[in-house]
């Protein structure tokens, strides 16, 4: 029987239900109804038992979900229930904030290595890992057997190093570089682009102060 396929829009919620999820753990509840859940994660209640229905889960009226059994349901849907070598290239002041705040996380990722090409910062360690060489970028890839990378470098060499890793196995990349990324079919790249981002919220700014004027 074939899977049935998931939205992009859908799959794009899948990790802002996870956290509410995961809110609702810590805060000890069992069972939560598609209401409670939908408000935690700022979708209609509507939409969200539409894209948990791709997952097979329905829910049951008057019960609910199980918090447990979905949180289970979703992190498997993402991936994220095993252990999945990321591998960050630039360790810059964002690079670095990445490594500790990925480390930290310890939810369905693991910090594989650092990479850099600066020779003071090559050597040092952060969050817990020394810094290799970029030089040696395919090897260190090959050895953690990583398939995802975070590019944090300048724009001028970020093509470059995404082709390396690209031709050493990589076949996801989160992007933070403000630039275009050429892939081949089967790469995906995420692009995190804070200009951009901050922009749009200053129009949405602008057409708030011209409607209360």
């Amino acid at each position: 029987m074939t899977a049935r396929p998931v939205p992009a829009s859908t799959v794009a919620r899948l990790p802002i239900y996870l956290r509410a999820l995961e809110q609702l753990t810590d805060d000890g509840v069992t069972r939560t109804s598609s209401g409670e859940l939908a408000e935690l994660a700022g979708v209609g209640s509507a939409q969200l038992r539409r894209d948990l229905s791709f997952l097979g889960s329905h829910g049951v009226r008057g019960v609910g979900y199980d918090v447990e059994h979905l949180q289970a349901q979703v992190a498997a849907a993402l991936g994220v229930t095993g252990d999945l070598a990321v591998v960050i290239v630039g360790i810059g002041n964002l690079g670095h904030a990445l490594a500790n705040y990925v480390a930290g996380t310890g939810k369905g990722f693991r910090v594989a290595a650092l990479v850099d090409a600066v020779p003071e910062v090559v050597g040092t360690t952060v969050a817990g890992l020394v810094v290799e060489h970029g030089r040696d970028l395919e090897e260190v890839v090959r050895r953690e057997r990583a398939t995802i990378a975070v590019l944090a470098t300048p724009a001028d060499v970020a093509q470059d190093l995404c082709d390396r890793l690209v031709a050493a196995g990589v076949t996801g990349i989160l992007t933070f570089v403000p630039r275009v990324l050429q892939v081949p079919a089967g790469v995906d790249v995420r692009s995190v682009d804070l200009a951009t981002e901050l922009q749009i919220l200053a129009f949405h700014e602008r057409r708030k102060a011209a409607a209360r004027s």
